[in-house]
Order: structure tokens, then C-alpha cells, then sequence
């Protein structure tokens, strides 16, 4: 293709909406335009590295046996009314698209497809002798995203692959997971990128277990916790550690004593010159459930410790039946306006004990009478902690379990693991944190969707049985920026060979000088035929343009038709590593093809 007859047009300033390194070089590069909040234009150039992500994406899934199909973006409300998510992406995570046509029916458009495709098993599904089976689709997907930052990161509209497989056991799905496991590990190295696979929260989706496929970078939203053996990786908010000793306790005897001023762990370690592990921290939540109920949460974590408060909510949403409800539709530490909503009198922040009475809670309807109290494990074990007195000003110390408190009957692991900590599997591994951009993800889902909406099959001995899934996505054109984002230098995009909208650009210095146009018009056809997708910049424009464009654009090989030509040479130039050297015009094309066929 010429460049003269391309849709390109490059920005030498980075536009103002524009926060990360890619965002920035895809619309300066002219790959991507902006539509509106979260809504971006492929441009060609952009297009033509979708499509090869894609086809390596359909490669490595025909190659497992998965089969393409196509399902649709329009989903009737009554479809996740069945599998119990509507609320939960209409109003608790609100991601999802809703709207009434004109015969006032409810409609979503697809943020995800497990329920479409649970119907279609459902409905065509009915013997064991059909499984397993698995189907994956490559298209936009819809999320009405709170902030839509970072370009193609975290956009309103974007392409993803998505498959679903169905099995008779949990043995076969585990075969499925491990393979996909593989066959994203595939593509992730096919497309050039540095990744970690990591346990991963399985989130609105659900199911027994998951796991998130992480391309390293900088500006990754996500925190990763790993260790150097490469023996544990996880999402921060999945990962668990070793926890490190309490100190021993400076008092042995309890006490209430006036501590104005400390309502912070750390003017409290101040004041009373001792360890934050021996301190019971107490933290309030404000749980609202798809009931309406809203439960306030008291939990008692170790002062040197955090709340993972996605691990909180997995466990809140277990309680969701005593609440009339099925999930959590909003987690937060309540804010004084927040507090005059259900407080029925003023707290005692910073100084809260574990048996902040119940009286501290509004007598409504919708308000749980009762708070809920969890404890971490870290302090089922402390001895003459320092708590809270529910008193502003006032602590105690000295203070024991079955004592002075009660321990709280709900007993569960809500700690936030950090770097720093010993791994679970080694405590002279110490965890390390990196950023990472969620690429891909699968789920083990096992019969979550199948048995609520009546996904069956007929197992071997005549039994109507709930289908066994799975789910596994891959974010397209997530995954085309995250490449950008991990492959950049001052000037401009540094593709990888496999992904790059074309694999070399001619570049005719002076286009004036016939030798220059003669040759760079014969390399151009002759690296075309050979397989190597070549551009031609054939613009009236000065040299010192062309080449700024070119490293911009990041085209992993520059051939320029210039001075060498007299000696019967032209340069190449290699974007990756910037090393120049001149190649006789008869072995260009040999020598391209060849560099390139290495690197797909």
C-alpha cells in the first residue's frame, strides 16, 4: 500500500485527553480517532492490527477444536433475570447498557455472553454424547464504564474474544481450563508480549476458580503479587501470604486510659510506644444487598494489616439469603452523610471497640438491626491488645477474647496481602509487586448458570444432569494497546513483528530523483510478492518527515532508497534496535523476507 493513498495523519503533540504512553502514541500515530467518552474509531493502520491479533486469537482456538460462531449483541433482560445478574450489572456494577424498545421490552446490550450462550446449550444440548463442546466468538462488546480512561484500556465499546465450553464433569472442564490455560499462554507469546498468569477474583462472572493472563507494564490498573521462583502470582485482590508475627504485648493488664488525639494506628503506636500488631483495628463497611437491606459491617483486622475489600464482599455475598438478597450492590466506608442515614448517634471514630453496640444503628426497615461482625484471623490469637474504647479519646489495653470482647463468630480471611510478605509456599520467598493489564481471563464455572437456568443433558445412565462450564476471554483490542504500551521508545511505537500493521516500509527520500523512485518501487513489489506486507511512502515530503513517521508508526523494518543507492546499496534500518546497515539492492528482499519469517 502507498502512503500516499492511506486514511494517515500524524499529531506532533500529545493530545490533551491522552494520560498513558500508548493512548497518546495511537492518536498521534493516527491509529485511533475519538468518537466520544470511551468511544474510539480503528482507523486502517489500527484495523490491520486488530485483524492479526485476531487471526492469531482464531488460530490457536481452531487449533484446540473450539468452533467460531457469532452471537448477539441485543439481550433480552429476562435471559439475566434467569441467572440472577441483571441487577447486579444494571445497578450494582452498572456496566451494563439497558433500554426499552418500542413494544417496551428490556433489552442489554452484551458487556458478556454467558447467558445467550447457556440458552443456545439449552436449548440444542441433550445427551453426554455432544460433550464436551466449545464455542468462542470474536466482537465488540458494550460496558457503560464509570470513568472510561486510557484509550482502548478501559473503553465504552471494544472487541473481544469470548468462548464457553460445556462438559458432563468437572475432570473435563479442568482438561478444557488447563488447555486454555496453554492456548492463551500461546497467543500471548505469538503477539510479542511479556506476561504472568496469576490467581485472579472471578468477580460478577463467578465460578470455582480463575485466572488472569497479565501483560507487565507500568501503567497497568492492576496490582500483582509474585515471588522469583515462579511458584505463586496473583491479583492483589486474590493473593494470600504469610502473615508476620505480633509482637509481644507491652501490657498485662487491662486498662482504660485517655488517648486524645490518636485516631489513627499510627498515633496510636505513638502514644502507648508499642507495635501496631498489637492493636485490634475496627473498621465499619456499609453493605447495600439487591434486597434493598442495608447491613453495616464491623470488621476487626490487625492494626499493621488492610481490608482486601474484594475479598469482604466475596464473603458478605455468601450471607446475601439471610438479607433476602443475592449479591452486594455497593461496598463502601460510609462517609458522615452516609452515617446520618442509618447512625442513630454520633460514632466514636478512631476509637471504636469490637462490641460497638447494635444501638448505634437506626431502627428502620431497611436498615439490618444488627451489626455484622467479622473477625480476621490475624487477631483470633493476640493477647492484651489495644482496642478502641467506643469512647472518642479513650482506648483500651490489655484486652483479651472471651474476656473483655467476644471474639466475632465469622471468622474469615478479609486481610489485603502485600509486598513484602512471605508467600504461603515458601517463607523465604518474599512477594513482589509489579503493574499489570488484565488481558485475559478464565473461569471455571461449573454448573452456576447451567442449573439456574435449566441447561441440561442426559448423562449415561439416563439422569438428567446441569452442564458443566467454562468461560475464557481474551480483550482484542486491549491487547493491541497493551502491546503499544510495552513496546515504545521517544519516538514512537515499537511493533511486534507479528502484530504490526505491515512488516517493512519504503521510504523515498526525494521523490524528484528517478533512481530513488525506480528502486524503492521494485523493492516495494518484489518484498509484496514475497509475502512481506510492505508500505510505500511515496509522499512529496521532506526526508527528515518521512523518517519521523516512520519510527512514530513504529514499522519494524525502514529500507531507505537514498545516497547508497550509487554504490548499489540501500539502508535498512531495524525500529526495534535502531541498527543501521546497507544491503545490496539484490539481497533486500531475501534478506527482509528472512528477518521476518524469524520473528512470526
Amino acid at each position: 500500500m502507498k502512503l500516499s493513498q492511506i486514511l494517515f495523519v500524524t499529531l506532533r503533540e500529545n493530545p490533551a485527553e491522552a494520560e498513558i504512553p500508548s493512548h497518546k502514541l495511537l492518536l498521534r500515530a493516527g491509529y485511533i480517532r475519538r468518537i466520544g467518552s470511551g468511544i474510539y474509531a480503528y482507523l486502517p493502520l489500527m484495523w490491520r492490527v486488530l485483524t492479526k491479533v485476531s487471526q492469531i486469537v482464531r488460530e490457536e482456538m481452531n487449533a484446540t477444536g473450539a468452533q467460531e460462531c457469532l452471537l448477539p449483541q441485543l439481550q433480552p433482560s429476562e435471559l439475566w433475570k434467569d441467572s440472577g445478574r441483571w441487577d447486579t450489572y444494571t445497578k450494582a456494577e452498572g456496566i451494563m447498557f439497558s433500554l426499552i424498545d418500542r413494544q417496551e421490552r428490556e433489552l442489554g446490550l452484551g458487556p458478556t455472553h454467558e447467558e445467550v450462550i447457556t440458552t443456545i446449550a439449552k436449548d440444542t444440548i441433550r445427551s453426554y454424547r455432544q460433550l464436551p463442546l466449545h464455542l468462542y466468538q470474536i466482537q465488540s462488546k458494550f460496558r457503560d464504564e464509570i470513568r472510561p480512561r486510557f484509550g482502548l484500556m478501559r473503553g465504552r465499546e471494544f472487541i473481544m474474544k469470548d468462548g464457553y465450553s460445556f462438559h458432563a464433569t468437572e475432570e473435563s472442564l479442568k482438561a478444557t481450563y488447563q488447555e486454555m490455560d496453554t492456548t492463551y499462554r500461546k497467543i500471548l507469546e505469538r503477539c510479542g508480549l511479556s506476561f504472568r498468569a496469576v490467581e485472579a477474583d472471578s468477580g460478577a462472572i463467578g465460578g470455582s476458580g480463575s485466572q488472569e493472563f497479565m501483560v507487565l507494564a507500568d501503567a497497568g490498573e492492576d496490582e500483582i503479587l509474585y515471588t522469583e521462583d515462579g511458584k505463586y502470582a496473583a491479583n492483589v485482590e486474590k493473593a494470600i501470604s504469610l502473615v508476620a508475627d505480633a509482637e509481644h504485648s507491652p501490657f498485662d493488664g487491662y486498662e482504660k486510659r485517655e488517648t486524645p488525639g490518636t485516631e489513627t494506628i499510627e498515633k496510636v503506636t505513638n502514644f502507648f510506644e508499642c507495635s501496631s500488631t498489637v492493636i485490634v483495628k475496627n473498621v465499619i463497611y456499609q453493605a447495600i444487598y439487591d434486597s434493598g437491606i442495608m447491613v453495616l459491617v464491623l470488621v476487626s483486622i490487625r492494626g499493621d494489616l488492610d481490608v482486601n475489600e474484594v475479598k469482604l464482599q466475596n464473603e458478605l455475598v455468601k450471607l446475601a439469603d439471610g438479607f433476602s438478597g443475592n449479591t452486594v450492590l455497593d461496598l463502601s466506608v460510609p462517609d458522615e452523610n452516609a452515617q446520618q442515614k442509618w447512625a442513630s448517634k454520633a460514632l466514636p471514630l478512631g476509637y471504636i471497640a469490637p462490641d460497638l453496640g447494635d444501638d448505634y444503628l437506626k431502627s428502620s426497615a431497611n436498615i439490618s438491626p444488627k451489626f455484622v461482625r467479622i473477625a480476621d484471623p490475624t487477631v483470633v490469637d493476640l493477647k492484651n491488645f489495644v482496642t478502641g474504647a467506643n469512647e472518642s479519646g479513650f482506648h483500651v489495653v490489655g484486652a483479651n477474647w472471651g474476656v473483655n470482647f467476644p471474639l466475632p463468630e465469622l471468622v474469615v480471611d478479609v486481610r489485603k496481602a502485600k509486598a513484602g510478605d512471605s508467600s504461603i509456599h515458601d517463607a523465604s520467598q518474599l512477594l513482589q509487586s509489579a503493574r499489570g493489564i488484565e488481558i485475559g481471563h478464565i473461569f471455571q464455572l461449573g454448573t452456576k448458570y447451567s442449573q439456574k437456568m435449566g441447561a441440561t443433558y442426559t448423562n449415561e445412565a439416563g439422569e438428567e444432569m446441569p452442564l458443566v462450564m467454562g468461560c475464557y476471554g481474551v480483550g482484542v483490542s486491549r491487547l493491541a494497546q497493551a502491546a503499544v504500551e510495552q513496546h515504545f521508545d521517544k519516538d514512537g511505537i515499537v511493533w511486534p513483528v507479528a502484530i504490526a500493521p505491515y512488516h517493512a516500509i519504503v521510504i523515498i527520500p526525494n521523490v524528484t530523483a528517478a533512481d530513488q523512485v525506480e528502486a524503492a518501487s521494485k523493492i516495494y513489489q518484489g518484498l509484496n510478492e514475497a509475502g512481506v506486507e510492505t508500505l510505500l511512502d511515496d509522499r512529496d515530503e521532506r526526508a527528515g518527515v518521512k523518517f519521523k513517521d516512520a519510527d512514530l508508526i513504529g514499522i519494524p523494518y525502514r529500507i531507505v532508497t537514498g545516497r547508497s543507492l550509487k554504490a548499489g546499496k540501500v539502508e535498512i534500518v531495524e525500529r526495534a534496535t535502531k541498527i543501521s546497515q546497507e544491503i545490496s539492492l539484490d539481497d533486500v528482499v531475501s534478506t527482509i523476507k528472512k528477518w521476518v519469517m524469524e520473528k512470526l
